[in-house]
């Protein structure tokens, strides 16, 4: 064999080296096929609606579909464990809610680790939450439902969509802030909360505000505040809680993440791509179901997650909050 051929069988081993490391980008550039979008709970919760509605932007944007392939179970770590054991190609994400990061700090042994077996991609909105109640009890605001609940010690009840998530923390924050007592019932996700809620067999339920928005303009519940620091523009007559409880403040929040070691070049173009599809439409539809998008560089989000797992940590730790 000549020198020649010598040169090119290196080169062509190089190449088929290279492709197998980047095979993203060997096959002519991310995305060359479809995107699978994970998303840990049941369809039909504010985090499903979204994720799909992130999943058919950034489809339109990218020239591929984009599939969202619900995997509830465990408070949202199976479909996290899912994730992390996928190959970190960029064709597997996932798309989750703050309990991501505060469901591992509520358990014994968690899954997985948060920043060693994820990249983050970007984060997606800030939800604040709706305190909604049975629309039988006798009171409107948060004034009138601690005033019910000290009348009732320890007989008013409240739903959490599963361990360790925003509307739980939110839950025990009220708790605390305004001294009442209450039974904490366990759900696997919030559509069977809300048919409880709705039912009758719960009294009261906080959860992202999209959730119950359909059930209060029917009728079927109430809402007597939000969580955010100030009103919300959907719901500009409801009162925040911390207009009762100065200080209160509290968010469910959504992120997307891909497995650990995901070529960086991929995790910007996700990042610019999920950027671009916040805009225009899409951040004013979901502004008026009371979710407030959040664009932001991959380096934010990494601060962002570190700052709430500090905040959640801290209230989990206090409220001796663990898995069920």
């Amino acid at each position: 064999m000549n020198r020649r051929h010598i040169l090119r069988s290196v080169a062509a081993a190089s190449l088929l080296a290279a492709a197998a490391t980047f095979p993203a980008l060997a096959q002519g550039g991310y995305p060359v096929k479809p995107i699978t979008m994970v998303v840990p709970f049941p369809p039909g919760g504010t985090l499903d609606t979204v994720a799909r509605a992130l999943a058919q932007k950034l489809g339109e944007q990218m020239g591929q579909t984009v599939v969202v392939d619900n995997r509830p179970g465990g408070a949202g770590t199976i479909g996290a464990v899912a994730v992390k054991n996928a190959p970190a190609d960029g064709y597997t994400l996932l798309f989750s809610a703050s309990t991501m990061t505060t469901t591992p700090l509520t358990m014994k042994s968690a899954p997985y680790d948060v920043a060693k077996d994820f990249a983050p991609v970007g984060l997606i909105a800030k939800a604040p939450l709706a305190v909604a109640v049975n629309k039988n009890l006798p009171f409107s605001d948060v004034k009138g439902l601690i005033a019910h609940a000290k009348a009732n010690p320890g007989k008013m009840s409240f739903a959490i969509g599963s361990s360790g998530s925003a509307g739980h923390l939110s839950t025990e924050l009220l708790r605390r802030a305004s001294g009442i007592e209450y039974l904490i019932v366990p759900y696997k996700g919030s559509a069977p909360a809300y048919q409880d809620l709705v039912g009758g067999q719960i009294d009261g339920f906080i959860d992202p505000i999209l959730g119950s928005s359909s059930f209060a303009k029917a009728g079927q519940l109430k809402v007597v505040a939000v969580t955010s620091k100030t009103r919300v523009p959907s719901l500009p007559d409801v009162p925040t809680v911390a207009e009762t409880l100065p200080g209160y403040e509290f968010y469910s929040w959504y992120g997307v993440w891909a497995p650990a070691r995901l070529p960086a070049d991929i995790a910007q173009k996700l990042n610019t791509e999920i950027n671009k599809a916040l805009s225009g439409e899409m951040k004013d539809k979901l502004l008026a179901q009371g979710v407030l998008v959040t664009p932001g560089s991959i380096a934010d989000f990494v601060s962002f997650q570190k700052d709430d797992m500090a905040k959640a940590a801290k209230i989990i730790a206090e409220g001796k909050i663990r898995a069920e």
